[in-house]
């Protein structure tokens, strides 16, 4: 089907945290290729591999200095053929991380840049000159801190880089650039990848103007952790000719039958409005944003972010998440809101399943894993390092899967290179696997009901007005989809409904009663008008 995509449920694997197959302590192709039935299994459609290319790892991957090869830590590329093959076997998608509005510094393209302002690679890259009094050209600033330039001594200019400053931005303005990177997408196509998840979407071009960016027009009582968050980014990055860029990628997605894209949205502002921009017809196939990763656990909330998106883009598709490898677990951050750590995981699940869009699913987050604690000299991300003690850095979500109780929960026979601690061991596959109401098979069974009701994949959604903490929707004409987002009880009158469909948790319907105990959740056939009152 051209259009699998659409609906469908991506589960994210870290390749240096899923498993080791060699004993060295990282996950590895190899080890990913052993664990896909678990994957498959789980009811999934697609698997998104975070990067695997040749990198210096100073950010983990995301710092590539090689778009066409596997970084040996990982394997080989006859091991990336084996995984997709064998994932392919399994009826799996494989969509694959492409990091492409920055290079490592160690990429022979920069190398050749920084050297004169006149090689051929000269303008591949952001430089810039710079002031008068020798500082930057502008007030942008890196997401992983201080300012966006770093003076190069060899060009006597500054480039300019949003993350680490081995992390040097590509110029955009420079078609070369655009033809390279199409080329380099063309070669995984060729490979047989189903698709790529795109980086940090929204920053690929700069305003060639330099201008500087804005202050945070919302209202701050005091200063940020991280300073990038105090800015409006009008500049920087979220330029119009990031569009044309999308449409060009599409047009060389649709030279192939059934493939899909998937972009990040890295941004604060307007960022269900932007995903709507980015998945408009002719751009990408569909998008995500942070918006649903942070604390509020609210009906109010989720209402209002899928609201806001289908009503601003009717022809646009979101892609939904509540955790990936940049955030703190939800199973920890929205703990608070849970009678039990069981009972809130498995509602999470069934929540975010019965969203209209595709869903994307964090490594671990089927057994209810949590952030793991980490002291200071465990860290390995810069991002935790550099803003140590807050705001949380990325390891903590990054530990290693669990898939049994044994030592280093079976991820490796070596030291594994982030900790395996007692409270995640203690959520592992093998425990969880076959046991009725675990967390695992609770996301299993909610997947199959995905797959099976054209109303979870297909149906428009209608919300329903009713008080906190209950959030209640349907999905086309058959479904009704009812949740209570507390520790406490509730009951709602429903009328136009029939009996309980599919899974629940602690729910009972007696009459026109529905009662949902502490996170609760219930799925109802509809057999006229729906209608729900609390």
């Amino acid at each position: 089907m051209a259009e699998w995509w659409r609906g469908s449920v991506t589960y994210q694997v870290y390749p240096r945290s899923f498993q080791d197959d060699n004993g060295d302590g990282i996950g590895d192709l190899k080890g990913i290729t052993r664990r896909l039935d678990h994957i498959a299994g789980l009811g999934v459609q697609a698997v998104w591999l975070s990067p695997v290319f040749t990198s210096p790892m100073l950010d983990m991957g995301y710092d590539v200095s090689n778009y066409t090869d596997i970084d040996p830590t990982f394997g080989t590329l006859a091991d990336f053929d084996a995984l997709v093959a064998r994932a392919h076997a399994l009826g799996l998608k494989v969509i694959i991380d492409q990091v492409l509005s920055h290079s490592s510094d160690q990429h022979p393209f920069f190398k050749e840049s920084r050297a004169s302002r006149d090689n051929p690679k000269a303008d591949w890259y952001v430089w810039a000159d710079p002031r008068p009094d020798g500082t930057p050209p502008n007030n942008w600033l890196s997401v992983f801190g201080g300012p966006a330039w770093q003076w190069d001594a060899r060009r006597k200019q500054y480039y300019f880089h949003n993350f680490l400053t081995q992390q040097p931005d590509f110029n955009y303005h420079n078609p070369a650039v655009q033809d390279w990177m199409v080329e380099n997408m063309r070669f995984w196509l060729e490979r047989g990848v189903d698709g790529f998840r795109f980086d940090t979407v929204n920053f690929f071009f700069h305003d060639k103007q330099l201008r500087d960016d804005a202050a945070d027009f919302r209202v701050k009582t005091e200063a940020e952790g991280n300073p990038y968050q105090m800015q409006y980014h009008l500049f920087s990055k979220n330029q119009p000719e990031n569009l044309r860029w999308m449409e060009r990628i599409r047009a060389l997605l649709d030279e192939y039958h059934a493939r899909a894209s998937v972009g990040e949205m890295g941004e604060t502002h307007h960022a269900i409005r932007m995903m709507g921009e980015y998945t408009a017809p002719g751009r990408l196939h569909q998008c995500y944003s942070f918006e649903m990763m942070g604390y509020d656990y609210s009906a109010a909330f989720f209402r209002s972010r899928i609201a806001d998106f289908f009503s601003g883009a009717p022809d646009g598709w979101p892609m939904w998440a509540f955790s990936n490898h940049d955030v703190v677990r939800h199973a920890s951050r929205w703990a608070k809101h849970g009678v039990s750590q069981d009972a809130l995981a498995r509602q999470a699940g069934a929540l975010l399943l019965s969203f209209q869009g595709s869903i994307c699913l964090w490594q671990g987050e089927e057994l209810g894993q949590t952030d793991t604690e980490l002291g200071f000299e465990e860290l390995t991300d810069p991002q935790g390092i550099n803003f140590w003690p807050e705001p949380v850095g990325r390891d903590n979500t990054r530990t290693p899967m669990v898939w049994d109780g044994s030592a280093n929960g079976g991820f490796t026979t070596g030291k594994p290179w982030l900790p395996v601690k007692a409270p995640q061991l203690a959520r592992n596959v093998a425990s969880q696997a076959g046991v009725p109401g675990s967390v695992l098979e609770s996301y299993r069974e909610m997947l199959a009901f995905r797959n099976g009701s054209a109303a979870l994949i297909e149906g428009a959604t209608r919300f329903f007005d009713l008080p906190e903490p209950i959030l209640g929707f349907t999905r086309g004409e058959a479904l009704l989809c009812l949740f209570n987002l507390s520790p406490n009880p509730v009951a709602v009158q429903a009328s136009g409904v029939g009996g309980l469909v599919g899974p629940q948790q602690v729910a009972s319907l007696s009459g026109g009663t529905l009662t949902l105990g502490p996170n609760g959740y219930a799925f109802l056939a509809i057999d006229g008008a729906a209608k729900v009152q609390a």
